[in-house]
């Protein structure tokens, strides 16, 4: 109705609002409910006020937080733990680069992490690869066993879905699936930059922890799946097709990961030039961290 009256949408909720006021507040809790309901009540009030936004809806979060809250539509959240990491062992642990690189674009700083996933009779873990500018999920494995095996296999997809350029830097913690000689024999073969993250500081690896959040907080503690395949084909439905294409991240301004990256795409595509990441090297004495200029996918100061 509004494409063929040639008025936005905006103008006729405005509208809408003063001569029906009744009627606009059915209308917004219709739409409401609509967006909570077609992402399975995994839109939290931040989430579903941008997606009204970019249907051209004017309102205010603290209005769709009442609505969400007397129809009880707030998104489900619950909290679980179990230990995945094992960093005790005497092998190599690297620097990490992480937290002092500045990233100006995709396949600059991948991160990594393991989690569990508690079937009906059983744990299973599952890895995941992450490009930390997009957010994107690039690789993943399912696996019953916390062996070397799942850390390797989902940085083996994530390299062949990407096909990086020499000098990537991939971050994960000190656990042993890491630091093994398996999984840094694919880093060193693909010219890669093992990082690691300090002991116990989950808020070294903070992009992959909330995505491991956001999994679970959406997907898995609102299901309960029959086997270990059917986990695998939600997972599947989730990340691939949920996460990467439909979901509106907070961190990139309310774009999904795709949608961010086509944006990125483009503006390098106008300017013919990426600029380069930074590194930021700290001192004692410093009072603020000093920037130097890296090269686009390499650590290492020019």
């Amino acid at each position: 109705m509004c494409y063929w009256a040639g008025v936005s949408r905006s103008s006729y909720y405005r509208h809408l609002e003063i001569v029906a006021p009744d009627e606009e507040e059915m209308a917004v809790r219709a739409k409401i409910q609509e967006i909570v309901l077609a992402h399975r009540r995994r839109y939290g009030i931040l989430r579903v006020t941008a997606t009204l936004h970019r249907q051209g809806m004017i309102i205010n979060h603290k209005r769709v937080e009442r609505i969400m809250r007397e129809d009880n539509l707030l998104a489900i959240r619950h909290r679980k733990y179990i230990l995945t990491t094992n960093s005790s062992h005497d092998l190599e642990v690297y620097v990490n680069l992480a937290a002092r690189m500045k990233l100006t674009a995709i396949d600059q700083l991948w991160v990594t992490d393991i989690t569990y996933i508690r079937l009906r009779v059983e744990f299973v873990y599952l890895a995941v690869v992450l490009d930390r500018f997009s957010r994107k999920a690039i690789g993943r494995c399912l696996d019953r066993t916390l062996a070397a095996r799942i850390a390797v296999s989902a940085l083996e997809q994530a390299i062949a879905a990407r096909q990086p350029p020499p000098g990537v830097v991939i971050h994960n913690d000190q656990g042993i699936q890491f630091a093994c000689a398996e999984f840094q024999d694919v880093v060193q073969a693909h010219h890669m930059v093992p990082s690691m993250s300090r002991p116990a500081n989950p808020y070294d690896n903070a992009a992959c922890e909330s995505f491991m959040k956001t999994l679970k907080q959406e997907e898995i503690y609102c299901n309960e799946y029959r086997d270990f395949d059917d986990l695998q084909q939600h997972l599947e439905d989730f990340i691939d097709h949920y996460y990467n294409r439909v979901r509106l991240h907070s961190a990139l301004g309310y774009r999904t990961p795709e949608e961010f990256e086509r944006d990125i795409a483009a503006e390098t595509a106008c300017t013919d030039c990426v600029p380069a990441a930074a590194m930021r090297y700290f001192t004692a004495k410093a009072t603020a961290p000093a920037d130097a200029s890296i090269g686009r996918n390499s650590p290492t100061e020019r």
